[in-house]
Order: structure tokens, then C-alpha cells, then sequence
């Protein structure tokens, strides 16, 4: 039997870049453009009213824990159950508000997300640099053996190391322990090829401070010779991670392992209401992957749009957990065995869509005319052919920007970017540039876009190509 190398230094990494499965094109379904820019704008007020309402939730456990442990701190019995809910929605359900937010896509504000994600990140003992750049990879390369470091459940499969793994009493042991060595300086080695150079500073004084943090609770707990301060701040990202276990094994358990279509290696599973809430709808995996620059609240309508050009959503989490034990269980005698996947037969598209082509008019001055201004709305993009490579004309709420069309991180064109105010993301990693001057607002990027200068003259666009 052969066992595949799932680390980021081993063979199969090699194997991986020579097959071409590198930061390649992937398969994606058509929509029409209008209808992706509707379903990309993000709301601070639905983000805000769901994280209330999950903030509410937590406390009031908290509060219902702290009651149930009676008058004399004695941890009874009946405090299992207020404790339980209190570890799900801290170590669980934090796992999807620190997804979204590190996507940059649950708020429309980045400061708000920045918030969240970096103390959902402590709730799930995360470093908040470190995963980023993980999941940045995640994206990327996603189940690519020996590139994504989130293959969580690797082949050969064993079904006790599952059943353990969904306790996430092992894992949660492990996260703290790996921030324990970062805080010391000693980086793993995921976290040397995942993370730059640059940022490996952040990643330690980041470990350092969870650290801090988690050490102060154990001092707590030794002054107040009780762990109950460690039952409420620490733990539960132990007691209560196996809920997002629960739901992060159907995202991809089973399915095709080194295959550039999400269709086959991404699960889209119809869940209850209250496993959508817990979840943020991250049950719609397999839109997510696609269109990653789609807020978690408008991902069942994106659902809609595209279901035709997708294999069958799982009925409900129970299928999908049948499906997954039923393929775990085949693929011990036989790792190469992967759920089958009913895929249409859709041609999709791997170019960038074409928001529309201008022809270039060349005035006697040597500018282009790129067409009337009231043609475009805000939001509005088009593709502009030059010399120097593909531009994208944009207009935005302080004019219009004549910018590359290529996101400066990993080549993905900037098309079906969601614009947002005077920035524009990247709709594969989420990255953000400032229209107006081309600047990074938000990584993974590092280079700034470049930018040509445009001006409105008698309410047409004038682009002067080649000039800053």
C-alpha cells in the first residue's frame, strides 16, 4: 500500500509542481458578471447583527455555566451540558466567524474584520499571520498533496484516528503546543514555506502573546486553586472544537485529491437553519471555493445561480457523513478510492469573464478615448487591451481608475473582483488595492497595481497608457 507524504517538504510536493498542479488554472462556472458584483457586496449591518446574536449566545451560556456550578465553585454534574454549549459556540462556532473575517468578507469594514478574526483567532489558538498565509495556500492549491497544509483527513484513513480527530481533544493539545514552540522562535516547517520571510517576526510575537494570555489563565487557576477560569478562557478550544470538526470533515473527506475542479474535491451540503447559522452557510463549501469574494450571507443565492453547473449538493449532513464513513471505509483496503462525483458536462470557463472590450481610439495627442462616462456605473469594469499587457477601466465612488488587470500576488486576473468603495479585491486570495493610487490595502499581496492616468473630458474617459 501506498502512503502519500502530506507535508509541505516531501516528495509529493515535487511531484505536484511537475504535474502542474502549482498555482494553475481552475475550473469555474459561468454567471453573469452583473449578477457576481450584486452578490459580492458586503453589509456591516448583517455581519454586525449575526455576530451579536452569536456574542449574545456565548455570553448567556457563559452565564449559564458560571450558574450551574452552584454557589461553592463545585464543578457538578450538571454543569456538563451548560459547559458543552458554552465549548461549542466558543471553540466551534468561532471557526466560521474567524473564516469569514479573514476572507474580509463578513463586514464591509476591514477594520471590523481585522477585529473578529484576530480574536477568533485566539479562541482557536490560531496564529493569526500564520493561517492567513495557510489559508491563502488553502486557495490556492487546494487538496493539492504536498502543497495545502489543511488536508485535514489524509489517506490511508483510519476510522478511530477520525473519531478521535472529531473530539479534537489530540488537536486543540496540538495547536497550543505549536504556538508554545512559535512563542520560542521555533518555527515549524509548514510555517517556514508557508509564511515570508518578512512576516516571520509577527508570527512569533503573535505566539507570544496567546501564550501570555493562556499562561495568565493557568495562573489564575493556580491562585484561585480551581479550573474554572481555564473552563471558560482557553479550554474550550479544546472541549468545544469538535464542532467545528463536525462540520470542516464535509468539506472535502472522501473526495479527489490533485485535480484543478473544485466540483470533485468540494462538498456543498444542505444543512438546518441552526447548523447554517453556527456554520455561516460555509456549508455552500463548494461556491465558497469558487467564489471566494462572496459574502458567507449571499453564498445560497450564488448557489442558485450556478446549481446547474455543479454535481448534487449533499441532501443533509447526515448523507454527507454517510458518504464520507462509507468512503473512509473503502479506502483503507484501497487509498486510491475518492467519492464519485456526478459532474454536467459544462465547458465553465478558466479565462477571466469579458465585462466588455473597449476598442482603443488614439487622439492626436497620443491618449485613448475609453468611451463616455455615463456609460459605466459605479462598480463597473472593462477590459482595455494595451501594449503593455491587459488593463481593467474602473469606476468607483471618487471617479474612474485605469489599472493592471492582474493581481500583483499570484497572477489571478482582477475581472470579477469585487469593487468596494475606491478598492478593488482580488477574487481568488482577497487581496485589496487602492484604485485611486494602485497601493496594497489589505494582503496577501506585497506590489502595488499599476495604475494610468485618466481624466474626463467633455464626460468621456481619457486614458494616457504607460504614465502613472
Amino acid at each position: 500500500m501506498t502512503v502519500r507524504n502530506y507535508s509541505l517538504a516531501g516528495p509529493d510536493t515535487a511531484a505536484a509542481h511537475a504535474a502542474g498542479l502549482v498555482d494553475a488554472d481552475w475550473f469555474l462556472p459561468t454567471i453573469d458578471p452583473v449578477r457576481l458584483r450584486a452578490l459580492q457586496r458586503r453589509s456591516n449591518v448583517r455581519a454586525a447583527v449575526d455576530t451579536a446574536l452569536w456574542v449574545a449566545l456565548l455570553l448567556g451560556s457563559a452565564w449559564l455555566a458560571w450558574w450551574s456550578l452552584g454557589t461553592d465553585g463545585v464543578i457538578w454534574w450538571q454543569a456538563i451540558p451548560a459547559f458543552a454549549l458554552y465549548g461549542a459556540l466558543y471553540g466551534g462556532a468561532a471557526d466560521a466567524r474567524w473564516h469569514e473575517c479573514g476572507h474580509g468578507t463578513a463586514f464591509a469594514s476591514r477594520r471590523a474584520n481585522d477585529v473578529v478574526y484576530n480574536i477568533a483567532s485566539f479562541m482557536l489558538w490560531r496564529g493569526p499571520t500564520l493561517w492567513r498565509w495557510s489559508h491563502h495556500r488553502h486557495h490556492t492549491d487546494t487538496i493539492i498533496v504536498g502543497r495545502d497544509a489543511e488536508i485535514a483527513f489524509q489517506r490511508p484513513p483510519s476510522l478511530v484516528r477520525t473519531a478521535i480527530a472529531l473530539t479534537n481533544l489530540r488537536g486543540g493539545v496540538d495547536m497550543l503546543w505549536r504556538q508554545i514552540r512559535h512563542a520560542a522562535g521555533r518555527l515549524d516547517t509548514d510555517a517556514l514555506d508557508l509564511v515570508p520571510a518578512t512576516d516571520h517576526r509577527r508570527v512569533i510575537t503573535e505566539a507570544r502573546v496567546f501564550v501570555g494570555i493562556v499562561g495568565g489563565v493557568v495562573v489564575w487557576c493556580v491562585l484561585a486553586g480551581s479550573i474554572v477560569p481555564a473552563l471558560f478562557i482557553g479550554g474550550p478550544t479544546i472541549y468545544g472544537g469538535w464542532l467545528f470538526v463536525f462540520f470542516g470533515l464535509t468539506q472535502h473527506a472522501g473526495l479527489r485529491e490533485d485535480v484543478l475542479d473544485h466540483r470533485l474535491n468540494t462538498r456543498t451540503v444542505h444543512m438546518n437553519p441552526v447548523f447554517r447559522f453556527l456554520y455561516l452557510n460555509m456549508n455552500h463549501h463548494l461556491e465558497h471555493h469558487m467564489f471566494p469574494s462572496v459574502p458567507y450571507h449571499a453564498l445560497p443565492a450564488l448557489h442558485d445561480e450556478i446549481a446547474e453547473q455543479l454535481p448534487p449538493a449533499s441532501p443533509s449532513t447526515w448523507a454527507a457523513y454517510r458518504e464520507i464513513i462509507t468512503t473512509m471505509w473503502r479506502q483503507r483496503r484501497d487509498p486510491t478510492y475518492e467519492a464519485p462525483r456526478d459532474v454536467p458536462n459544462t465547458p465553465g470557463r478558466r479565462a477571466p469573464v469579458e465585462q466588455g472590450r473597449d476598442d482603443l481610439r488614439r487622439r492626436p495627442d497620443g491618449t485613448v478615448d475609453l468611451g463616455p462616462l455615463a456609460a459605466m456605473s459605479i462598480g463597473d469594469r472593462r477590459r482595455v487591451d494595451s501594449a503593455s499587457g491587459p488593463l481593467l477601466l474602473v469606476r468607483h465612488t471618487d471617479g474612474v481608475a485605469l489599472v493592471s488587470a492582474i493581481c500583483t500576488h499570484a497572477d489571478v486576473a482582477l475581472d470579477d473582483g469585487a469593487v468596494s468603495g475606491c478598492s478593488i479585491e482580488c477574487p481568488k486570495h482577497n487581496a485589496c488595492f487602492d484604485l485611486r493610487t494602485g497601493d496594497v490595502v489589505r494582503g496577501p499581496a506585497r506590489q502595488s497595481l499599476r495604475t494610468h492616468r485618466v481624466e474626463i473630458v467633455d464626460g468621456r474617459i481619457i486614458g494616457t497608457l504607460g504614465v502613472d
